[in-house]
């Protein structure tokens, strides 16, 4: 295939499009929102209405929390350290790149925590008896381990330490489970049907990048090692082998002369698209920033940088983060006035549930 030169408004807003945000794109449920975003993040952000301002018929507040519950989705530590929702048919694979690094296998951590790496199989199979009959506290394995041979760890569980809890979930030991009063719930990952288990690394590597690529093009491999490699520390040298495994599958876009790539199977689409003005309101955290990441300069204006790092919710106007909104009661008060965000600010009051009024400068 030819080069292809797009502009920088079209790309955004094929992304846009992609990601289910503007043109009619909604999804037509929470877990197609989530396997085209990869995974959405419960930190400092509202999953539920990062993934209804999504779908086509946003239907009832709390879609996320139904989803957790019957299965569809689920949720554990993966990206950037921090909790989040993923598609248990996917959610191997990214564990697979989150748990290469094998941290638990440090001399700092071996020290720090008495457990040899030799040990971790034995460990992870009483881990894996314990959730079994989940949803279960910690407390469950503090006591499964009170009196043997890590009986030194019993606290650590019992806390529960949540650095010592994340290699477990990362290779699949356990998961996070839905729980009323917000406490830490710990379950088999397999009570989700979809779950398909880790992944084998190079089976898991290459598809990464393409779905990455498929979600957040035209990108480069920078993006695949912030979102690869900072968020799930693959190693960069695995994701240099991995793009270049994939790189027949890859066209070349010039972007307002910028060397970007999209999978030669979405150029076409790229190629008929053609930009159109949107106003979107979304919650902080959410991945059409954290996606690409803060510093990137297409979504992240250098001037709004810091409010995004730190979570404020982004008005994205035309793909590009334009200032910030907050609730002040049933008012919207956002730090700047563009066409047609009276209509999405009427938009997020019927996700929501109630009225809500504009305020803007």
């Amino acid at each position: 295939m030819s080069a292809l030169s797009v502009s920088r408004s079209q790309a955004l807003t094929w992304r846009l499009r992609r990601q289910h945000l503007t043109g009619g794109s909604g999804a037509g449920d929470a877990v197609e929102v989530v396997r085209t975003l990869a995974a959405v993040s419960v930190n400092g952000s509202d999953p539920d209405l990062a993934v209804r301002r999504r779908l086509a018929a946003a239907g009832e507040p709390g879609e996320v929390g139904r989803a957790l519950a019957d299965g569809r989705l689920m949720h554990t530590f993966s990206f950037r350290g921090s909790v989040q929702v993923m598609a248990p048919e996917t959610a191997g694979a990214y564990l697979a790149l989150r748990s290469a690094g094998r941290q638990w296998a440090l001399t700092s951590w071996v020290e720090h925590y008495r457990l040899p790496a030799d040990e971790w199989p034995d460990l992870r199979a009483l881990v894996r008896d314990v959730v079994a009959a989940g949803p279960v506290h910690s407390q469950a394995i503090a006591d499964a381990v009170s009196g043997g041979r890590w009986d030194h760890l019993a606290r650590e569980f019992a806390e529960p330490n949540i650095t010592l809890l994340k290699p477990f979930a990362w290779q699949g030991d356990i998961a996070l489970a839905p729980s009323p009063d917000g406490s830490l719930m710990l379950q088999d990952p397999a009570v989700a049907p979809g779950w398909a288990g880790v992944w084998p690394l190079e089976e898991a590597g290459p598809w990464a990048v393409l779905d990455y690529v498929s979600g957040y093009g035209p990108t480069t491999p920078d993006h695949v090692e912030h979102w690869l490699g900072g968020g799930l520390s693959a190693g960069r040298s695995r994701l240099t082998r991995w793009w270049s495994e994939v790189a027949d599958r890859l066209t070349e876009v010039e972007v307002d002369g910028e060397r970007r790539w999209l999978r030669t199977d979405d150029a076409d689409e790229l190629a008929d698209t053609r930009p159109e003005p949107s106003a979107v309101l979304l919650p902080g955290k959410d991945d059409w920033v954290m996606g690409p990441g803060t510093k990137d300069t297409w979504v992240v204006p250098a001037e709004h940088r810091t409010s995004m790092t730190r979570g404020a919710h982004p008005v994205v106007v035309d793909g590009v983060v334009a200032g910030t909104w907050r609730l002040d009661g049933d008012t919207v008060d956002a730090t700047c006035d563009v066409p047609g965000l009276a209509d999405e600010a009427a938009r997020l009051g019927g996700l929501m549930g109630r009225e809500l009024s504009l305020r803007t400068p």
